[in-house]
């Protein structure tokens, strides 16, 4: 009898792939996006799909810039995607392959797969989303939500700027892939207030980083000038 998965034996799994502390202000945006990850990757309903590998990218890429050390970034990544149980080199390239469609093609004729019939670099997309319109399983997500966004955002930038195109745009891709519109309006406004969020605590971080940063440079000022001001008495004392 196969075992599923618990979220202690996915969490266990990534500290034994990720042996460096997670700075704690980013500790519950890795530890959310793993539980999320985790509890798709042991649903029966749920199929991988670059979509949703799109999201991921994009969640982690966006929550987590700033942090620090820079170079452990990757290393969080690849051990949220091990820990799961798949291969953080196909999300990465899933991702980019679809932002690059994206930003060679309107949006409709991206994701409303009766617009890109006949343009051959969008027929595997257009196939995957004919495969999501006709299954009446598919595992809707957040994160395939935030992937479908950030190819919106990605060929149209502007639209998505504008509340009314952009809910328009939403609504038209729900109904073509029969999913559900108040969900996905519901899951990309919280993403959007959770990312202006981490964007002020972003910035009030690097305040806090420039403040200690010029607190460092005036004691060491002091401490130099404290220095130079005592040279010339001890000159003087051994001449004496």
């Amino acid at each position: 009898m196969n075992t599923v998965r618990t979220v202690s034996d996915t969490k266990r799994a990534f500290y034994n792939l990720h042996t460096r502390p997670v700075n704690s202000i980013y500790r519950r945006v890795v530890e959310e996006l793993m539980v999320e990850m985790h509890l798709l990757a042991v649903n029966v309903d749920f199929r991988y799909n670059p979509i949703y590998a799109l999201g991921v990218v994009t969640s982690f890429d966006r929550f987590m810039q700033g942090y620090r050390p820079e170079q452990d970034k990757e290393s969080i990544f690849n051990a949220l995607c091990r820990s799961t149980e798949d291969d953080p080199d196909r999300y990465r390239q899933d991702a980019q392959h679809l932002l690059s469609l994206a930003s060679r093609f309107s949006w409709d004729t991206v994701l409303m797969p009766e617009k890109s019939e006949g343009i051959s670099d969008l027929a595997s997309l257009r196939e995957s989303l004919q495969s999501i319109a006709g299954d009446a399983k598919f595992k809707y997500s957040r994160l395939f939500a935030i992937g479908l966004f950030t190819l919106l955002e990605t060929a149209d930038a502007d639209l998505v700027k504008d509340e009314v195109q952009r809910t328009q745009a939403l609504n038209q891709i729900s109904q073509a892939l029969n999913l559900p519109e108040d969900k996905i309006q519901k899951d990309l406004d919280l993403y959007r207030s959770n990312l202006e969020k981490m964007v002020q605590v972003q910035a009030m971080m690097a305040d806090v980083l420039i403040v200690d940063r010029k607190k460092r440079e005036e004691r060491a000022q002091a401490k130099a000038d404290a220095a130079n001001s005592e040279a010339p008495k001890d000159e003087a004392a051994s001449g004496s």
